[in-house]
Parts: structure tokens; sequence; C-alpha cells
């Protein structure tokens, strides 16, 4: 039962640390009970899944609003709303009338999405491509700043870039030149899917395919063709808008096809990638395809609430969770169809309700404290993207933000998992606040997954404010019940069944006692921040430490 390890736990009743009397602290508790109303009610039906642009969306905002008028919070929206407007473009990939490689006047028709998963990012009633070459460019990265660059200044305009998955030294050996140049296991920025198709559309390609290995990824095929060629984007203008027609990913085993049908050798080319004098490798292969396309501009919103500074109202914490899931899909073996994201990410919407709640029953704080509800994390971070870019407090005093993604349901842990290592002082903040839970750190266990760059709090670091992710997929929680081989087995479970599918529901399985001691974490250290003259910082070797100390002055720094 939800409750069965909560009765002799203090994790139940986790306070704002702070100099109040107690009679100051009554209902700054984290409470179980409250995290699983608010879940319930978001991964219901009712709420169709909570999908951008639909009905879903429309009750999504309803709802929240009505949560945080009733908590006493003041709107943190734009003109004085609750609100602020997202628009997004929302395409879909129909059935493909054309969808082959060709090579030496043989074709190899495709399956979608078995073989080949694609969709656009472009408004075009059709997306296609005619015949145009592949070229395999390695791991597709493009870092001076590390000696690094596999393009070679080879022209790929017209043409489709074949990459690979995560960073140049993901595979190598300790002998290799390669190996650390790129963070070893943890994965860089480069690594990302994100990066290859960006960076493909700067050198001009047409297309994009990125080679999947669930290693190299860090989830399988399923999770991949989970969106069914659906896609969003922010709404650019026409000079803005990708060159891509279509981007995606090939399957293990068509890729090898794809590369044995050209006389080459996938994997030995794969050794080749890691080696800096590599140079992009023409397939001798075209690419065809086409499918029609439905493209919307879909008017969505993220939900933003605050608490006004005494002191210091200028200067911001941000609290962040993402309301959004995936909407409608095809029937589970339950029939279900509605992938509701109840752990990804309504659990985290209660987390941060809960920490509103705790926050507004203790004495007002010295800074602003913000409580994000992102729209479109599940389409690439495109809530919190556009905020960050369009941002209604000043990025330059955003002290810190605190991101709440998956948490663990498997109950009590002596630990709490960091993601991001070395990256700022939170972490240290971290470490303390944990300790006074009895709790130490473990480090995430798969850093090669980039869970760093895969969540809202991202768009954020972008810009240089501090961040802290918590995510209960980042690695295995040494259970109080089992350890950390219990709590492995929980990670497997979910991201090997439910993560973006439509098992990700509530059950009564759940035992939620340790997801109340992380969400009590990200309280008491947005607590201490807020009532403090103090401002985070990035370590030395981080990537976003230059982008903050071009404000220094803003902070009196």
């Amino acid at each position: 039962m939800i409750l069965r390890s909560l009765a002799a736990s203090t994790a139940l009743i986790l306070a704002l640390p702070a100099a109040a009397q107690p009679e100051e602290m009554a209902g700054t508790e984290i409470e179980a009970d409250r995290l699983v109303q608010t879940v319930r009610t978001l991964a219901s039906d009712q709420f169709e899944g909570r999908a951008p642009g639909t009905a879903g969306e429309d009750r999504t905002i309803g709802y929240l609003i009505g949560r945080l008028q009733a908590l006493g919070l003041e709107p943190g929206g734009e003109n004085g709303t609750w609100t602020q407007k997202v628009p997004l473009l929302h395409t879909r990939l129909g059935t493909p009338e054309r969808l082959a490689f060709q090579h030496d006047g043989n074709t190899s028709e495709l399956s979608f999405p078995t073989d080949i998963y694609l969709s656009t990012l472009q408004p075009n009633a059709a997306a296609k491509i005619d015949g145009a070459p592949l070229v395999f460019v390695g791991y597709g990265v493009h870092a001076p700043e590390r000696g690094w660059d596999d393009f070679k200044g080879v022209d790929l305009k017209g043409k489709v870039a074949v990459f690979l998955v995560n960073d140049p030294d993901f595979h190598a050996g300790a002998d290799e030149d390669v190996a650390g140049t790129f963070g070893g296991r943890t994965m860089t920025y480069y690594g990302r899917w994100t990066y290859k198709f960006e960076e493909a559309a700067r050198q001009g390609a047409v297309g994009a395919l990125i080679v999947h290995e669930t290693a190299g990824a860090g989830y399988g095929w399923n999770v991949i063709e989970s969106p069914g060629g659906e896609n969003y984007d922010v709404v650019r203008k026409p000079e803005d808008l990708t060159s891509l027609a279509l981007q995606g990913w090939i399957s293990g085993e068509t890729a090898k096809s794809l590369f044995a049908d050209a006389g080459l050798d996938l994997a030995q080319l794969s050794v080749a990638a890691r080696k800096d004098d590599f140079r992009p490798v023409d397939l001798g292969t075209s690419f065809s395809a086409s499918f029609p396309v439905t493209s919307e501009v879909v008017q969505s919103q993220n939900v933003l609430a605050k608490i006004s500074g005494t002191k210091r109202p200028e200067e911001s914490i941000v609290y962040g969770a993402h309301w959004d899931a995936y909407g409608e899909g095809q029937p589970d073996e339950l029939g279900r169809i509605y992938r509701a994201g109840a752990n990804d990410d309504a659990l985290g919407v209660a987390g941060l309700m809960e920490i509103a709640r705790a926050f507004k029953a203790a004495p007002a704080p010295d800074r602003s404290v913000v409580f994000a509800f992102w729209t479109a994390e599940e389409r690439g971070l495109l809530g919190s993207e556009f905020y960050a870019a369009n941002p209604l407090y000043p990025i330059e005093k955003t002290v810190a933000n605190f991101d709440l993604d998956i948490l663990q349901t498997a109950g009590l842990a002596k630990d709490v998992i960091l993601v991001g290592k070395g990256q700022s002082t939170l972490e240290d903040d971290l470490a303390r606040f944990a300790a006074a839970q009895g709790r130490t750190v473990s480090e995430e266990s798969l850093p090669e997954r980039g869970l760093f760059f895969r969540a809202d709090h991202f768009s954020m670091a972008k810009r240089g404010v501090p961040v802290m992710l918590m995510m209960g997929i980042a690695g295995a929680s040494d259970l109080i019940e089992g350890g950390k081989e219990a709590g492995q087995a929980w990670v497997d479970d979910y991201t090997g069944r439910c993560y973006h599918a439509a098992c990700d529901a509530w059950s009564p399985e759940w035992n939620l006692a340790g997801a109340v001691q992380d969400i009590a974490l990200f309280r008491d250290m947005g607590a201490e921040l807020a009532n403090s003259r103090r401002w985070p910082e990035w370590k030395a070797g981080s990537e976003f430490k230059a982008v903050r100390e071009e404000s220094a002055a803003v902070r009196g720094e």
C-alpha cells in the first residue's frame, strides 16, 4: 500500500527548516496523500493524456489555475494572468507514400515506424526527400573548442546525414586517443539527438537519420516511435525554419543492412569515427521519402504562479515541472489509449503543488518564489525554452531553478541521486540537506544517457541559471528495503515498460515515502536561498559558467 513505509517514518512530515516558531510551521509538511490526489486527477481519462493543443490541455490549465488560486498564490504569468502563451507548430506524418533506400539500381523498401522513424518540423502539406544522397558523418560533432570536427568541410546541402548516437568517446577504450575528450561515459550535449538534428540543419542537410542503439540512446526503440509521427516546435519565421524536411532514426538492424548493401561495415566505420581524422563517407545510396503532413499552430500555455519576496522581489527562485504528457495513442494490452504520464510528470506537478503549499504556509520569503508548470516538455523542452527566451522574470536575477521530473515510487532511500555532477554549487547544498535527512548523495549511474540535457531545467542552464534536477530514473536508489538491487529493478521496470507508454499510470503499489523526501529536499534548498543573499555559482569547467559571469554586475557580484 502507498503508506506502508510511512507510518513509522519522518518522511511524511518534513517541515521547512527555518527559525520559525512551531505554530508557524503548521502546514509546511509534504504529504503523500495530497500527492496521490493530484496524480490520480491529472492521470485520469478526463484529461486525455494532457497533450498540448487538445481538450486535455484546456482541462489541465483550468485545473492548475484553480489549485493555485486555492493555495492563495499570486498570478505569475503575462499581464497579471496565470499563463504565458506558447505558440507551437504541431505536425503529424500520415501513411508514407514512398519510403526506400536505392543503391545500384536496387530498391530497399522501408517500414515506418519499424525500420525507420521520422517526423518533420516544416509546416508543409507534404514532407518529401527525392533521391537524396546518404552521407555517414560519424558522430556528427563540430566542436572547435575540443579540437574535433567530423564534417571536414564536406558539403551536405541537399543530402541526408547519417549519425551515430552519443559522443565520439562513448564506446572508446582507455587506450584510444579520443578517450575522455567528451566526458567519457558522461554524455555532453554533442551526444544528444537534438544537437545532431540542429547540426545537420546548420550544415544545410535536407534530412538527418540517427542510428539507434539502446546503450547509446539510453532507451529502446519503443521510446523512439512513441510520438507516432508527431512533432512540435515553437512557431518560427519562414527564414528561421530548419532545412530538414525529415528527421529521425533508423533501427540498428536496418542500419547494418544499409551499410552492408553499400559494401561497408557499420561496426568498422563506427570505430573509425572515434578518430579525429575521420572524414564523412558517401554511402553511394540515396534516400526517398514522401509523407502527407497535417500541421497546425497550437496556442499552448505555461502556467506560472508566484509568492512575491518581501525584501528583494526582483530576485527569484524558480521551481519547475512539466504538465504535458503524450495524449492519445494505440490501445495497450489493457486497452488503455491515454499516455497520461502519471509519474512523468503528474507526480512532479504534484510535488510542485506541495512545495507551493508549504511556502505559502510559512512566513513570506525575502526573494520571490516562482512556480512554473511547463508545456511541451515531451516535445523538446519547448515550454521552458520559450520562457527562457522570453522570460517573465529577469534571467540574470534568477537565483536558481529546481526541476522535478519523474520521482521514484519504490520507497525510502538511503541516498539521493545527483544528476550532472560538477556543474554547480547547488550540488554541495544537495549534500548538506540530504545529510540533514540522514541520507547521502549518489552520482547518476548512467551519465551516458545525458539526463542533464533532457529536462526543462536545461533551458535555464543554457542561459546561465544554476539548476538542479530531481529525476528518479537517473540511477538506482539505495532503498531501505532491498538496497540498490531493488532500486535498479524499479528503474529497469519503469524505463523498460512504462516510460512514455500507457502503463505510466497511478498504481496502489506506489510507495511515495522516497518521493516525499526528495520533494522536501528541493523545498528546503529553495527556502534557504529564498531567505538569503547568496547566489549559487557554476563550477570551474562547466560550459554554463561563462554565460552566467557575463551578467555578474547585475547581481552585484
